[in-house]
């Protein structure tokens, strides 16, 4: 028994780390179409061949495109199912990683205490869950007032505390907004820059959102 299990835990292991590498790639290259292998492969902390192995795999499933640059270099491009793939990774990644609280809890307080140091005392989340949680957690250790809390699903409870609100319109008066949307935080972001100037909405690195729209290549 001890044998199977051993082996099912390493088999799993083994999925993880392919899903953490397919991701990695899939970021450099949605980041910066002009990396290299080698670029790429000094970040990640793996070997060359591993970088390869991976990136050959994503452009065999069309989700990454190559194309000739001058001096033998070459350019890679996401396409449309590879920014969706990276999305999804992302978002698997996250619900499965260990580590998440540890993540997340970092950022927080990397994120409250820029916004203190800032004079933004004034704060709303978007987004309610776990990383929303983790900011009420860690909120009264700062100068700052959490206002409420916008359910992006529309639902509302005035008699929370912090309220939630079922829409940022009906939040006044705040100076940012820190993004906290796990279930779909690219098209919450997308929808708040439409309706806020980037620096009053607040990004976690973990969340990995496209700040500027991805150069994409079918």
């Amino acid at each position: 028994m001890a044998g199977i299990l051993d082996e099912t835990n390493q088999n799993s292991a083994t999925l993880v780390n392919e899903q953490e590498i397919t991701l990695g790639i899939l970021k450099h290259v949605a980041s910066d179409n002009k990396m290299t292998q080698r670029s790429a492969a000094t970040e990640m902390g793996i070997a060359l061949g591993v970088v390869n192995f991976y990136l050959k795999k994503c452009i065999k499933k069309g989700w990454i495109k190559i194309a000739h640059a001058p001096a033998n270099r070459y350019l890679y491009y996401l396409t449309p199912k590879g920014f969706a793939e990276k999305t999804k990774l992302t978002q698997e990644f996250l619900a499965q990683s260990f580590n998440f609280f540890r993540y997340a809890r970092e950022q927080v307080a990397a994120v409250l205490e820029e916004c203190s140091r800032q004079g933004q005392k004034r704060i709303v989340l978007y987004g309610s869950g776990d990383l929303a949680d983790i900011v009420g957690l860690y909120v009264k250790e700062y100068p700052v007032k959490l206002l409420a809390i916008v359910d992006v699903k529309g639902e509302a409870d005035k008699n929370a505390r912090p309220p939630i609100a079922a829409s940022i319109e009906d939040v006044r008066r705040f100076d940012v907004i820190i993004l906290t949307d796990l279930s779909n935080p690219q098209e919450s972001y997308d929808a708040l820059s439409e309706l806020f100037s980037r620096d009053r909405v607040i990004v976690p690195d973990l969340l990995d959102v496209s700040l500027d729209p991805p150069i994409l290549v079918e």
